[in-house]
């Protein structure tokens, strides 16, 4: 009987220690991930927009600024020749009254921002349509992401100085005036976007943000307690955050969109799945009410939408953002 309580005791011991290990190799995964997401490569859709930019419409440069920030500049295609997306999109906002330009022309340059594990090539489908609509767009790589050699992110507290940067560089680079111009980002995109549009001097006319948050702590805590339940979800937040310091110098908790919001003058679009899972619409509603009474703004509520499906559900998000970047970007 003693030996089998020595054994059992042993186990006992052994099994603890495991777990003990997996949750600290769990924590210390899900804060370098944060941190450095997992890069992904060109993808199959990439690669055909890349080959055959006239077939969207489109005009496709590359261009590398200045700090090394990857950019792809797309321009409509000057013949008039739209792809698919871009048609849909002209008949959805004509369908509204817009009044739009010829084909090929452009009435101003957006910068969009791409989310966490996303890259610059994401966006090619959104800037298909809003080059159709009559806008140039300027795509980054975000640090840490796509083919970018910087390797934390931050989430906009370092990168918020980015899309400005690479907006006044390109416009250098291929001759074409920096303004009007709107921004526009998704997810980590959101955060970025807000950081920036809230520095002195910001040149945007007009912000759209798509599922993002008022408070990066509260998406982490979120996703914890969905994960591991409400009761170590906390525990597991709190040690995620710590190897988040240690790789970026920076907590979770300085990563606070809302508190830029609040000061943000320029017309704001929020956007937000209903089912997003991800960042819960919740801290979308919040992020929106953040903005002062005074800034023109529009919330937006995507049905049934997840935070990775929800640029392509039925509901016509696309005619929403080009609409409100040809009615303030000017």
């Amino acid at each position: 009987m003693k030996f089998i309580r020595t054994r059992w005791r042993k186990i006992i011991i052994i099994t603890a220690l495991l777990v003990v290990l997996a949750a600290v190799g769990l924590i210390v995964w899900a804060g370098s991930e944060i941190a450095s997401p997992t890069r992904r490569g060109l993808q199959d859709f990439h690669r055909e927009f890349l080959d055959n930019p006239a077939a969207h419409g489109l005009v496709i440069d590359h261009f590398t600024a200045s700090d090394g920030t990857p950019c792809l500049v797309c321009t409509p295609d000057s013949s008039g020749n739209l792809g698919a997306r871009g048609t849909k999109v002209r008949q959805q906002l004509t369908a509204r009254g817009l009044v739009l330009k010829p084909a090929g022309q452009i009435v101003g340059t957006l910068v969009l921002v791409h989310g966490r594990k996303g890259r610059k090539e994401d966006y090619l489908p959104i800037a298909e349509r809003m080059c159709a609509s009559g806008f140039r767009c300027v795509i980054p790589d975000m640090p840490a992401h796509g083919d970018h050699p910087a390797t934390i992110a931050t989430y906009g507290i370092r990168e918020a100085g980015l899309p400005a940067r690479v907006l006044d560089e390109a416009a250098d680079y291929f001759h074409f005036g920096p303004q009007p111009a709107g921004l526009l980002g998704m997810s980590m995109g959101g955060s970025v976007s807000v950081h920036a549009a809230d520095l002195p001097d910001a040149p945007w006319k007009a912000l759209a943000v798509i599922s993002s948050f008022d408070s990066f702590p509260k998406v982490i805590e979120g996703q914890a307690a969905r994960y591991i339940g409400s009761t170590l979800g906390p525990v597991w937040a709190a040690g995620t955050d710590v190897v988040y310091h240690w790789k970026s110098g920076i907590h979770l908790a300085d990563i606070q969109p809302a508190k830029h919001a609040a000061s943000i003058r320029i017309p704001t679009l929020i956007a937000h799945g209903t089912t997003d899972h991800v960042s819960a619409i919740a801290c979308g509603k919040c992020l929106y009410d953040s903005l002062p009474a005074s800034t023109p703004k529009r919330w937006i509520e995507i049905p049934a939408a997840d935070h990775d499906n929800v640029l392509i559900t039925a509901y016509p998000i696309y005619a929403d953002l080009a609409e409100w970047m040809l009615r303030n970007v000017r």
